[in-house]
C-alpha cells in the first residue's frame, strides 16, 4: 500500500521545473511545496514568512517555560549589591 503524503501549500512544482528555474519560486509572495515523485521534499517560503514562524516558535517556546515555571516558589532579590 502507498502512503499519500499531505501537501500544506496551495502551490506545487516539480523538482525538474525548480531546477530549471529557481529564482521563479523564489519570486513568488506564497510557499510552495516542491514535489519529486509526487510527494513533497521540502517547502520553499518566503524569508519573511520563516522569520515570523521562527519568532512565533521562540514565542510559544517561552510561554511553555513561563507556564511550567509559574507554580515555582519565588524569591527576592537583594538589588543592593548591584553596581550600576
Amino acid at each position: 500500500m502507498r502512503k499519500t503524503s499531505k501537501i500544506l501549500s496551495s502551490k506545487t512544482i516539480g523538482i525538474t521545473e525548480l531546477k530549471r528555474n529557481p529564482m521563479a519560486v523564489v519570486k513568488q509572495c506564497d510557499p510552495v511545496a516542491v514535489l519529486s515523485r509526487n510527494k513533497p521534499v521540502f517547502y520553499a517560503i518566503p524569508a519573511e514568512t520563516y522569520e515570523a514562524m521562527l519568532e512565533r516558535l521562540e514565542d510559544l517556546e517561552l510561554a511553555a517555560i513561563v507556564r511550567a515555571r509559574q507554580d515555582q516558589p519565588r524569591s527576592e532579590l537583594d538589588w543592593s549589591n548591584l553596581s550600576t
